[in-house]
């Protein structure tokens, strides 16, 4: 069934219908994690990662409890953007002090393992806890549901971990065109069905997370990242007309300029590596969101030096249809008061403008 946004008191939804805002809605990328006391207590009764991401009543609990503590305008469904290789048939681990491992790709007649029949079946405790925090929060607030860009979800699959440039991936771009636009279609459709199944459980916007988009140059850039989500985009609206969807192209640099016309994302989330005035100036046209894009170290630091970076951002995207959140994730080692501080200086400063 198709989902339409009503018309709503939701002030993340509005301002992703372009409706003028008193201040930015609020959010910030990994605002449930290690930062947070009660995270960690919960992660720790979850056993492991993946257990955490799997068990519905835990993925619940982490999702809702910067909610508790913050009240930000929307929440992001607590998982992660391996889930779906692992449930294509793809091995992963998360080693404590490594990060994910993955049994990584190295030939093109190994996609044949991959099953996209099989994802719904290993993917169903993650659209339970999507159905469960839909229902446990506040109607002020929006629920977030994700997924990562194909190509970024392919760069770790062929690598079978993070790296500096994703060599494994670049080879495949350039050495195997043909079998990479095999296994980025393939994730594509597995993606589609995975957001899917996210709306129609609860998810209210969906943001696609291309972490690795920057380590491309141009012409693979738009062949890797920018027809894959373009793909995404139009399918999950023909089945979801209202659905709003953020796209994060991280590190895209010039490239951020077109993405939004070329994907038909109705948001563009930056990193904190561009300009601001750059932004301001090539961004924004009608109908245009932008979200971003304060550094994490910065919030980290807290103080003088995060309150003059916060007045910049709301100052030069005044008057724009404008998310405030971070241009990555929180870092671990963040302290809980300087979240609490960079919330009283966005709705601070905005509401007594």
């Amino acid at each position: 069934m198709s989902t339409v946004l009503p018309a709503s008191s939701k002030p993340f939804l509005r301002a992703l219908n372009g409706e003028p805002q008193a201040r930015p809605p609020i959010w910030l990328m990994r605002q449930a994690g290690r930062y947070l006391p009660e995270y960690r207590a919960t992660r720790a009764q979850a056993g492991s990662f993946l257990d955490l991401c799997y068990n519905p009543d835990l993925a619940t609990e982490v999702t809702l409890q910067p909610i508790r503590r913050f009240g930000f305008d929307a929440a992001i469904l607590f998982a992660d953007i391996l889930l779906l290789p692992q449930a294509l048939g793809q091995g992963l681990a998360f080693k404590e002090g490594e990060g994910p491992v993955l049994d990584a790709i190295r030939t093109e007649g190994e996609l044949v393992k991959l099953n996209p029949g099989a994802i719904h079946q290993r993917l169903n405790p993650v659209y339970e806890a999507v159905a469960r925090i839909k229902a446990a929060l506040p109607a002020e607030t929006t629920l977030i549901g994700f997924a990562g860009a194909p190509w970024t979800v392919a760069t770790y699959m062929l690598e079978g971990r993070g790296g500096n440039d994703q060599a494994a991936a670049k080879m495949w771009a350039y050495g195997n065109p043909k079998g990479l636009d095999r296994l980025l279609t393939l994730l594509a459709d597995a993606t589609v069905e995975y957001l899917d199944r996210q709306i129609q459980a609860g998810a209210e916007v969906v943001q696609l997370f291309d972490t690795w988009a920057g380590v491309l140059p141009d012409e693979a850039f738009q062949r890797c990242c920018v027809l894959p989500v373009k793909m995404i985009i139009s399918r999950l609206k023909a089945k979801h007309p209202g659905v709003k969807v953020i796209a994060f192209p991280r590190g895209a640099g010039v490239n951020y300029a077109g993405f939004q016309a070329a994907t038909g994302a109705d948001a563009l989330g930056i990193d904190y590596t561009l300009p601001l005035a750059w932004a301001r100036d090539n961004l924004w046209s009608r109908g245009t969101v932008v979200q971003g894009n304060l550094d994490p170290r910065l919030l980290l630091a807290g103080g003088s030096m995060m309150a003059d970076a916060v007045q910049r951002l709301l100052q030069t995207f005044q008057g724009r249809n404008y998310i405030f959140n971070l241009g990555h994730g929180i870092l671990p080692e963040t302290p809980v008061a300087h979240v609490e501080q960079l919330i009283a200086l966005v709705r601070g400063a905005n509401a007594a403008a």
